[in-house]
């Protein structure tokens, strides 16, 4: 008999872990999490739900799993079907004054792809453009004003993998032009 698929659990809270380690090892003191996969960020929420140095927040689909949602220190709940332009001005109001106010040591990012309109489990609506939007705005924010970046690919549920792949390399390419604008006005 096969086992069963789960889809949507994670076993280990990588965010999580990583913010603790580098708590524990001295390296930072405050963390931002920053989760953009389609459902809500509920394991970070409840894991640092009493804990002020490490503050979660989490954009994500409204009528999405979890059915019962978890508080964040900031939620942004978003309406099934947003497309790209909507997205990306709802993350700038936001993320801009979100690090203005938290000034964190270190900013973890989930750049969950489930928010792709061909995903089978995500509701909203972006595009493969959106997504990398979305990405170089995250990377570019945070790298303007000065604070250290780690990311994480998650999330994405297409049935053409080497579309889902594409989705998560976009990431990649994100920062890859991120780092390149830097280089260039460091040298400049």
């Amino acid at each position: 008999m096969p086992f069963p698929i789960w889809v949507g659990v994670c076993i280990f809270n990588d965010l999580a872990i990583a913010a603790r380690v580098l708590q524990t090892l001295g390296l930072v003191q405050s963390v931002l999490i920053v989760d953009l996969d389609v459902h809500q960020g509920d394991g970070t929420a409840v894991i640092f739900a009493d804990d002020p140095s490490v503050f979660t927040f989490s954009m994500h689909c409204e009528v999405n799993f979890p059915g019962t949602k978890q508080q964040s220190d900031l939620d942004v709940p978003l309406p099934a079907g947003m497309e790209d332009e909507a997205y990306l001005q709802t993350l700038a109001a936001h993320l801009p004054d979100l690090l203005d106010r938290v000034q964190p040591d270190l900013v973890l990012y989930d750049a969950g792809v489930d928010s792709h309109f061909d995903d089978r489990l995500g509701k909203l609506a972006l595009s493969d453009r959106g997504l990398f939007c979305r990405d170089m705005q995250v990377l570019t924010t945070c790298r303007q004003r000065g604070y250290p970046i780690a990311c994480v690919i998650g999330g994405g549920y297409a049935d053409d993998f080497e579309a889902l792949v594409y989705r998560h390399s976009l990431l990649h390419r994100a920062a890859g032009d991120v780092a390149a604008q830097s280089q260039f006005l460091i040298g400049a």
